[in-house]
């Protein structure tokens, strides 16, 4: 079953293909369109499994710093800085809150207003699957928040935007279990967490294919807006194709309704 780059074991990555993911460049840091099959840490398959390994070679740089970082299965703005002395500049950033992250995603049932999620996320005791994460309080879990805003309401779908207050492994797709509107497409936090065990061992099955409607998680992240004393960097990437298609033609949105939803929300100051 022909699936691209979305098997058990990421396709290594082209360099021609990756000098288009670029979204900005300049002397202090490098910002890429990450697709959802790549993931951003290195492998053991050498650096073109990975992000991180793809942008050290096209920039000649060997120590460059992840400033954000995605999920394998998550699209969007990833951030990496050229030195360390900028890379502290933007972690810094992140520390004290001084970042705006917008997420769009697709989630399960229909959303008919904003609701803020304000529950902690810690590992998950009781899941078969090690890196899987819950809502539960301890003294290992730590807080977690995020704003999910609904966009459009659609044959049993919500296109929704979410902005993170804070940025934990996995937490949109964690509070939007908690919420029962799971995110389309997860395999460990949808309807049964055993796809993602199937998935690993032996790739996008005919089961996978049957139980969900699309072949990777259905979260983007849309923009990263920094804010400096001496101003603000934002890094923004476009709706991605993939999401778009399913916007369209699963959940039927019109193309201009979707687009005039999409551009309101590019916004700066939303």
């Amino acid at each position: 079953m022909d699936v691209g780059g979305f098997g058990p074991t990421p396709e290594l990555i082209d360099l021609k293909d990756f000098r288009a993911w670029i979204l900005e460049e300049d002397a202090e840091i490098l910002a890429i369109d990450k697709p959802g099959w790549i993931v951003c840490h290195p492998s053991k398959r050498g650096p073109l499994s990975s992000l991180i390994g793809a942008s050290r070679i096209y920039t000649g740089i060997e120590n460059l710093h992840l400033i954000s970082r995605l999920d394998r299965e998550t699209s969007g703005v990833v951030l990496l800085a050229k030195s360390r002395p900028v890379a502290r500049r933007f972690q810094m950033a992140l520390q004290n809150r001084c970042v705006d992250k917008v997420y769009f995603v697709v989630l399960e049932g229909s959303l008919h207003e904003p609701i803020r999620v304000n529950q902690p996320i810690g590992r998950d005791p009781c899941s078969r699957v090690a890196i899987r994460q819950t809502v539960r309080r301890s003294r290992s879990t730590r807080r977690a928040v995020s704003l999910f805003e609904p966009l459009i309401n659609r044959n049993g779908y919500c296109l929704a935007k979410v902005k993170l207050e804070t940025g934990r492994k996995h937490q949109i797709r964690v509070h939007a279990f908690w919420m029962d509107h799971g995110v389309v497409g997860d395999k460990i936090y949808g309807p049964d967490e055993t796809l993602y065990l199937e998935f690993i061992e032996k790739g996008w099955t005919v089961r996978l294919e049957k139980t969900l409607p699309l072949i990777r998680q259905a979260v983007h992240a849309a923009r990263l807006r920094f804010n400096f004393p001496e101003g603000e960097r934002v890094f923004q990437s476009p709706f991605p194709s993939d999401l778009r298609r399913f916007c369209c033609q699963t959940m039927g949105i019109d193309k201009d309704e979707l687009e005039e939803n999409l551009a309101d929300k590019y916004k700066i100051d939303q």
